[in-house]
């Protein structure tokens, strides 16, 4: 089973911040994103951008427009795929990453969310074709 798990942070306090503090606890990741990929569960790990765009189909046109959308402080800050057994398995392997082991990291509002992705896999188009 696939989950997609989402990194949530509070960007106001960690650009409040002196960069080299920031630095300081971004190397503090690094050893448990090392223990995070050695899982061999890891399919993708990416961090996001802040900046964001919304496409939405209205009145048969496709609008554009700035985001992030949510009325919050929190925002999505880094996105990973996983693969897993099932739910526990993997809280398992989302625990690895620096947002549950890095203690400074609370300061920042990081937190998880892990959901299970429905997966289809492309198939060939001489299987789905009758001709």
């Amino acid at each position: 089973m696939k989950f997609l798990c989402l990194g949530y942070l509070d960007h106001e306090k960690m650009d409040s911040r002196p960069e080299t503090e920031i630095n300081a606890v971004m190397r503090l990741c690094q050893p448990h994103l090392e223990e995070f990929y050695n899982s061999g569960q890891v399919i993708m790990d990416a961090g996001l951008a802040l900046e964001s765009k919304c496409l939405r189909r209205e009145n048969g046109k496709v609008t554009i427009t700035d985001g992030p959308f949510t009325e919050t402080k929190e925002m999505i800050g880094s996105v990973f795929l996983i693969e897993a057994q099932d739910m526990e398995d993997a809280i398992r392997v989302a625990s690895l990453h620096p947002t549950t082991q890095v203690g400074e990291g609370e300061q920042f509002g990081w937190r998880l969310e892990i959901r299970p992705i429905h997966y289809f896999e492309k198939k060939e188009l001489s299987e789905t074709s009758k001709f």
